[in-house]
């Protein structure tokens, strides 16, 4: 039996515009949204808020009271895995949460909630909404690879007008793309659109995309000899931490480029640093890293071969439209009694 209405908590930051968008597109929801308990945002898609932003007393039990009272919560109350577990334990109606992150599995890891919970309790990520603006980011790291940037970068800064080269060109490049959810598979298509070869791996093989050949991960190792360049939009699990290490930078075509725009942890950054000493790894377009912030430190700052990009490459002015959309086609699944789109699998935790 599924309900005929749901009552929906906003627990993240979200414009009044959006709000009406959600209740235009599923009027059956009763969406509960007091935006003086939420932080302010500091720019597009910031769903955690200004840190500075702090509840009085009341204000915090209101929250929690409201919470407390939820079919479903959009948002992880304050980003916080803590909050989460809080919210699930403390509500026993509460049957659905909407991460506002493509990559909101860790979240749900870190709250340590327990089977029965997890069984309980339905959580969707925002998935699907960023392949966009990553595709394109790896699109751009592929070119800056084939163009030499560094090289450019070097000789403008020296005012070095050197003798003349050969660019590659990314139509004659072989990219293997590790991933084929939604932003591995938006990095397909437009790099089969570019012309490349496009080798694309999905866990089981299955997928599809034009133009490009699907592979099961498990077939990567042979394809590594004649990758120019490798575009990582994996999720972070135990199965994927450290993937990319020595052996597999060893295993490249000398001067690939690398481009991340799934999740840090899948990059060994020691042994990434290595492939960038020794030459096997040519260029790096990097928009996720192990340990976020990265610690200033760390030697990738420095490396002229390497760009990074602070974790922002998904931001778009339509994010929070995009996300608000597809909470409410989500909705529309629950209360029918339909799948869900991008649930969370609880054993992976992405």
């Amino acid at each position: 039996m599924t309900p005929d209405r749901l009552r929906v908590v906003v627990a993240a930051p979200l414009s009044d515009e959006d709000a009406a968008r959600i209740v235009e597109l599923e009027p059956r929801i009763d969406l509960v949204h007091e935006p003086a308990l939420l932080p302010p945002m500091r720019h597009a898609a910031d769903f955690s808020g200004d840190p500075a932003f702090r509840r009085s007393a009341e204000q915090q039990q209101r929250f929690e009271d409201l919470i407390d009272g939820a079919d479903a919560l959009y948002g992880i109350p304050d980003v916080d895995p803590a909050a989460l577990a809080r919210a699930v334990r403390a509500n026993p109606s509460l049957a659905w949460v909407q991460t506002m992150a493509a990559g909101g599995g860790a979240q749900v890891r870190a709250a340590a909630l327990t089977d029965d919970e997890l069984q309980r309790v339905t959580i969707t990520t925002s998935a699907g909404v960023h392949g966009g603006p990553l595709a394109e980011f790896a699109v751009f790291g592929i070119f800056a690879g084939a163009k030499d940037l560094p090289r450019l970068t070097a000789q403008k800064s020296d005012r070095e007008w050197s003798g003349r080269w050969a660019m590659r060109q990314v139509s004659d490049l072989t990219v293997l793309v590790l991933g084929l959810g939604g932003i591995g598979t938006e990095t397909a298509r437009a790099l089969v659109g570019l012309g490349a070869n496009v080798v694309a791996f999905h866990r089981s093989g299955d997928g599809v995309v034009d133009g490009a050949q699907i592979e099961p991960l498990a077939n990567l190792g042979q394809h590594l000899p004649r990758a120019d360049a490798v575009v990582v939009t994996l999720p972070g699990t135990s199965s994927t931490e450290g993937m990319l290490d020595d052996e597999f930078f060893g295993a490249l075509k000398p001067s690939a480029t690398i481009v991340n725009v799934g999740r840090g942890t899948v990059i060994d950054e020691a042994a990434l640093m290595r492939a960038l000493a020794n030459g096997q790894v040519g260029f790096a377009a990097l928009d996720v890293f192990a340990v976020e912030p990265l610690d200033a430190s760390s030697p990738l700052w420095t490396h002229p071969a390497v760009v990074i990009s602070p974790h922002t490459a998904a931001l778009d002015p339509r994010e929070e439209r995009r996300i608000a959309e597809l909470f409410a086609d989500n909705a529309a699944r629950f209360l029918d009694g339909r799948e869900l789109r991008n649930v969370v699998d609880t054993v992976e935790f992405y």
